[in-house]
Formats: structure tokens, sequence, C-alpha cells
């Protein structure tokens, strides 16, 4: 069983770890420190409900039924060029974005109303929850490449692994655990390199381009 186990795991991290439309949404909630928990749970609790769909057999009837992938192709391209677009606004116009928590850590007690001032900023422009829920459902459940990942690849390898084909979506599931709230959690400690707008216009920058990318391939024959 541990072999399984194993072999799950290691299937399952060499899939997520790549950059892709739900990791960088991820990587930036993590960099703003919102909802962090939440975007990181959607993500795990999302890919194990498609392994578990995937190693029951669920994707045999997928493939009796084509179509349903090409209106989560076209859709999710539709969303990622609307999420790449917002993007770039982002990095086309300057918004005065930065990670100022060290800045409040680091500042003197008689600055206690110029910290207040700028943690009441900071909770203004904060993004409500729904939005970013909503986002992060979208990203994972419009890409077909989570289908082809996760329901497909990790279900067809498990079948092959009999009796143990469900120790061995567990691993999987464990990987994508490790890796989302590694990430989400671990983006914090980028926030050196990020304390400055034409940071944080350079990362919106290279989300537009990889959303971009990403809804063309999606349209385009393969």
């Amino acid at each position: 069983m541990v072999p399984s186990a194993l072999a799950g795991f290691g299937l399952g991290l060499s899939l997520i770890v790549a950059i892709g439309a739900q990791n960088l949404f991820v990587l930036r909630q993590g960099l703003r420190r919102e909802h962090v928990l939440v975007v990181a749970a959607i993500c795990a609790a999302s890919d194990s409900v498609l392994i578990a769909l995937g190693v029951s057999g669920v994707g045999l009837v997928l493939l009796a039924v084509p179509w349903i992938i090409d209106v989560v192709r076209w859709a999710g391209a539709l969303f990622l060029a609307g999420y790449g677009i917002l993007a770039l606004r982002r990095a086309l116009t300057p918004s005065g974005q930065v990670l100022d928590a060290r800045a409040d850590a680091d500042a003197p007690a008689d600055a206690a109303a110029s910290a207040a001032h700028r943690a009441a900023a900071a909770t203004k422009s904060r993004t409500r929850l729904v939005p970013v829920v909503l986002t992060c459902l979208a990203l994972t459940w419009l890409n077909p490449h989570v289908y082809l990942d996760t329901v497909f690849l990790i279900g067809s390898v498990a079948n092959t692994h009999g009796d143990a084909r469900w120790i061995f979506a567990v691993g999987a599931m464990a990987a994508s655990v490790l890796w989302f709230f590694g990430l989400a959690l671990g983006a914090r400690y980028l926030s050196r390199w990020l304390s400055t707008p034409r940071a944080w216009r350079i990362l919106d920058g290279v989300i537009a381009v990889v959303m971009f990318a990403i809804a063309v391939s999606l349209v385009l024959p393969s």
C-alpha cells in the first residue's frame, strides 16, 4: 500500500507543480494575504473530488460525451481572457499597492496613528471573500487541463493498482493538499521582493501573459 501511496503522491505533485492560471492565482492571494486558507482549501478539495471521480470511473462517462469538455474549454478560455484583461489593466495602471506589513511591524510606538491609517486603507482595498471564491472555482473547474490531469490521467493510472487504487488516489490528494497550502502560506516570504507598486505591476503583467497564453492554447487546435 505504501508504494501505491508514494506513486500517487509523486504523480500528483508532478502534475500540479507547474506555472498555470490556478497556481498564479493562489500565489497572488498568498502574497496579498487575502483569504489564503480558503483559496488553498478550495483548490485542494476540488482536486480531491476530481481525483475521486477519476478513480471511480467517471472519466469513462466523460469520454462518451466529449462535447462537455469542449464546453468547458471555451468557457475557460473566455474566463481566462477576461481575467488576463483585468491583470493587464492592473499592470498598466499604477495602484500604489504594496506589502507594508513589515513596515507596520517595525514602526515606532509614536507612529501608531500612521500604522492605523495604513491598516484602514489595506482593509478598505481588501477583496471580499465571495469574488475570490468564485474566481478560484472558475479557474479550477473551467480548466479542461485539470480534467485531463486528475480525472483521466490520475484516474487511469490509479486503476492499474487494482485494490490499492484508492491508496494511490489518497497519495495524489495529499500532494495536492501539500502543494496548495504550501504555495499559499509560503508566498508571504516573497514579500520582500514585492514591496513596491512597480513589482506588483510586473507580477500582474506576468499573470496577464500567462492567462492570455493559456486561453489561446485552449481554443487553438492541438
